[in-house]
């Protein structure tokens, strides 16, 4: 019983521990990436196309372009550059989001104080005390969890960069395929730029990896540990 009192003190502290924290928390995506990159594609050239059409929060024309003007800087930090006007580029790039929020749940422990009769009593000197009503000398009960609902953001970017040159005349094939996923209170426009950042980190990367890319969201800065 008296783990239990320790248990229901304490958990006040943690969760109060944990929501300060949470400020401080760093930025965390999940990628995972796909390549079958050409030796040869150092310094190729690029040029944005318009994905599929779908029903998951894809981003209007604006938006779109804002998120494109983003992943064409990352993209020239890597050395490729853009197609110059009227020129056929070489990698197709498509980039596509999904943006939804959704309902979670966690777990959450519950404990019972209910008032505790001591009955009277009379001491060895035969004095008189009478009974009252008063909180458990054990405290608070763990009486089981509850399941409480919550509602988080959930941003997905999609980039692909298709080859023209690796595939039949007038079939790209797809040589780099990144999916970065963030899921927390953060809008995708405010997420975007991360997520561009984190679908590029490493590029090409491991084929088939899954990793986690964190950022300080303080600074923006990349957390290499």
């Amino acid at each position: 019983m008296n783990s239990l009192l320790a248990r229901a003190r304490l958990f006040p502290v943690l969760l109060s521990a944990l929501l300060l924290s949470a400020c401080a928390s760093p930025l965390v995506t999940q990628v995972t990436s796909f390549n079958q990159w050409p030796t040869d594609a150092a310094g190729a050239s690029f040029s944005f196309i318009r994905p599929p059409p779908n029903r998951l929060g894809a981003p209007q024309e604006l938006e779109q372009a804002t998120y494109e003007r983003y992943a064409q800087l990352e993209l020239e930090k890597l050395g490729l550059r853009p197609a110059a006007a009227g020129q056929q580029a070489r990698l197709l790039a498509e980039l596509s989001t999904v943006n939804q929020t959704q309902q979670r749940t966690y777990l959450q422990p519950v404990y019972e104080d209910p008032l505790v009769f001591y009955p009277p009593r009379r001491n060895a000197a035969g004095q008189y005390f009478p009974g009252f009503w008063a909180p458990s000398r054990f405290g608070p009960t763990y009486v089981g969890d509850r399941v409480v609902p919550y509602t988080v953001q959930f941003s997905q970017l999609n980039l692909r960069l298709l080859d023209t040159r690796s595939g039949p005349p007038g079939q790209p094939r797809a040589v780099f395929e990144s999916r970065a996923v963030y899921e927390g209170s953060a809008s995708l426009p405010a997420v975007m730029p991360y997520l561009v950042r984190a679908a590029l980190d490493g590029f090409p990367g491991q084929n088939g990896q899954v990793r986690q890319v964190r950022f300080d969201r303080e600074t923006g800065a990349l957390i290499r540990k």
